[in-house]
Parts: C-alpha cells; structure tokens; sequence
C-alpha cells in the first residue's frame, strides 16, 4: 500500500453557478448602466427633508419597493423574462413599462438604464427580440435577458430588486450624507420585504400593476426643476 494517498475533488459548475454569476455581472455597480446618476427624486427628498437619517430612508424605500417602482418592476421584469422570445409580446411590455413612468426623469432613468444595460450585456450575445421594442425600459432589458440566456425568474426578480435598493442606498448615503455602515444596515433591514415583493410577484398579472407612492412621484417631478442637482433625477 503507498504511504500517502492523494484524493482529488472533482468540482462540477452547475447551471445556478452560471445564472448567479451572470446576475452578480449585470445586477454590479460596476456594469456600465449608468444607474449611479440616477436618484429616482430622492435628491428632492432629501433636500425637502423627508430623508435626513437612516430610518426615513429605509421607510421611504420600503414604501417605493411596496407600493412604487419596486412592485411594478418586478412585475414587469417576470413578464419580460416570459416574453423574451416573442418580439411583439416585448413590445408591448416595453410600451407599457414606458407609460408607467410617472415623469420625464423618471422615463429617461429606465430607459437610459435600459438601452445602456443591452449595449453592455451584448457581450452575452444580446437579445434578438429587443430590435422591435424600441427603448426597453430597465426590469424589461433585464428580464428579457435573463429569459434569453435560462436564468431563473425567481433569482431575476430579486437580484434586481436587491440591486436597485443598493443603488439608491448608494445615492442617498452620498446625498444626505450618511455613513457606509447606515447605508448597509437599512440594505439588510429591507431584506424582508425585497423578499417578500419579489416572491409575490411570481403570480402577479399585468393588472396588478398600479402604484401608491404620491410623495416619490412628486419628489421625481419637483427634482426636474431642483436649483442645484448631482443626480438626473
């Protein structure tokens, strides 16, 4: 018998290794989506002093992830990623996503983010559907995708809701200002409810879309005319 035996560990990639490494490329900070410029009128919020701490952030994006954006992009993401193959299907996605936008900033957010995610994710090989839809709105170019390439629509859906809530986190610790430390304990106390949005919207129809945030419209709407601005929106 030899002194010593070697055992070799053969380790195998599994297609969730692969899907999670996608989404943790395309969903950074790093990927050329432009989303640090983008504020999402919480540049207003703060200015008018409804954000100033870490609470009032956490409660004012728990509310753009229940009753805002974050509901209906996740929404809008899953029957993205369903429609992905179907030009016409995307479309119409795209135009409603598009009408949805309760403002001009808020237009130009999700699309610019949009337009510029397809340019960087063509390295992936794109996404052939998307030629017909026009501006593909950010959830829609991120859906799509995901559908394309057989990333699971349960791991889509709250990878980018975690994703955006980190953006925004991001741009409100830059503005108000707050510590890295607060940022990263409202991120881990919104963990529930990006869970919980992303986990109802798996059976949620076109129907459902709708919103309740009045203030984040109007925060969106007033920052259009905001004096001094580091966001474009």
């Amino acid at each position: 018998m030899p002194a010593a035996i070697t055992t070799i560990t053969m380790t195998t990639t599994t297609t969730t290794d692969l899907a999670v490494a996608r989404l943790l490329a395309w969903l950074s900070p790093a990927f050329p989506t432009g989303g640090y410029a983008y504020s999402h009128g919480l540049e207003w919020a703060v200015e008018a002093g409804d954000i100033g701490d870490g609470e009032t952030l956490r409660v004012w994006l728990a509310d753009i992830l229940r009753h805002g954006a974050g509901h209906n992009d996740a929404i809008l993401l899953r029957h993205a990623h369903r429609a992905a193959g179907d030009p016409a299907g995307l479309a119409d996605l795209a135009e409603l996503a598009r009408a949805l936008a309760g403002s001009r900033e808020r237009l130009a957010e999700t699309t610019g983010q949009g337009n510029a995610f397809l340019l960087a994710a063509a390295a992936w090989g794109g996404i052939p559907a998307a030629a017909e839809a026009g501006d593909l709105p950010y959830p829609i170019a991120v859906g799509a995708l995901a559908g394309a390439r057989g990333i699971g629509e349960d791991l889509a859906a709250a990878c980018f809701l975690q994703a955006v809530t980190a953006n925004l986190i991001s741009a409100a610790v830059r503005l108000v200002p707050l510590g890295q430390s607060t940022g990263l304990a409202v991120l881990a106390a919104l963990e529930p409810a990006i869970a919980d949005i992303a986990r109802a919207s798996a059976a949620a129809t076109l129907d459902d879309l709708g919103g309740a945030c009045f203030r984040a419209d109007i925060a969106a709407m007033r920052h259009e005319t905001q004096h001094t601005r580091l966001f474009r929106s």
